[in-house]
C-alpha cells in the first residue's frame, strides 16, 4: 500500500526522485501513465499488468477503446536508477504540466503524481466534498 505525500524536485532531465518508503514496491518496475486529473500515475509493473487483464476483459464499446489508447498509449515502463529516480517523458510531464516542484502521493495500489501548486489547489477544492464524504462513508453503523 502507499501512502503519504513528498514534495521532491524535477531536475532539468525530466528526473524525479520517488520517495525511498515506496522503492521497494517500485523498484523492479513500474508503468507511468496519463491519470485523471491532470496527473500521472504510477502503478507497479505487477500492478499494471493485472489492470491490463482486467481492462482486456471488458466489452469493446468506443468509449472503452477510447479509455485503452489514452491509458496505454501515453504509458512509459520504468526502473528507477541506483538512487531511485525515474525519467518523466516529455509528453507525461506536458500532460501533468509538471515542472521543477512536484507533489508525489501515495493513493493505495498506485502513486500520482502532481505539479505541486496543481495538487495545493487539488486538495483545497476538495476539502469540503472529503468532509462530506467522510461523514457518509463512516458514519456508525
Amino acid at each position: 500500500m502507499f501512502l503519504g505525500d513528498f514534495y521532491p524536485r524535477m531536475d532539468e532531465k525530466g528526473r524525479i526522485a520517488l520517495p525511498a518508503k515506496f522503492r521497494d514496491r517500485l523498484g523492479a518496475g513500474m508503468v507511468i501513465t496519463k491519470g485523471q486529473d491532470r496527473c500521472l500515475y504510477v502503478y507497479p509493473q505487477t500492478e499494471f499488468e493485472r489492470m491490463a487483464d482486467r481492462l482486456s476483459r471488458t466489452s469493446s464499446t468506443a468509449a472503452t477503446r477510447n479509455y485503452m489508447r489514452q491509458f496505454f498509449g501515453g504509458a512509459d515502463d520504468q526502473t528507477p536508477d541506483k538512487q531511485g529516480r525515474v525519467v518523466v517523458k516529455q509528453a507525461l510531464r506536458e500532460y501533468a504540466a509538471l515542472d521543477r516542484e512536484c507533489a508525489v502521493i501515495g493513493v493505495n495500489n498506485r502513486v500520482e503524481i502532481w505539479d505541486a501548486v496543481a495538487w495545493c489547489e487539488f486538495t483545497e477544492a476538495q476539502e469540503q466534498q472529503f468532509v462530506e464524504f467522510s461523514e457518509d462513508l463512516l458514519a456508525p453503523e
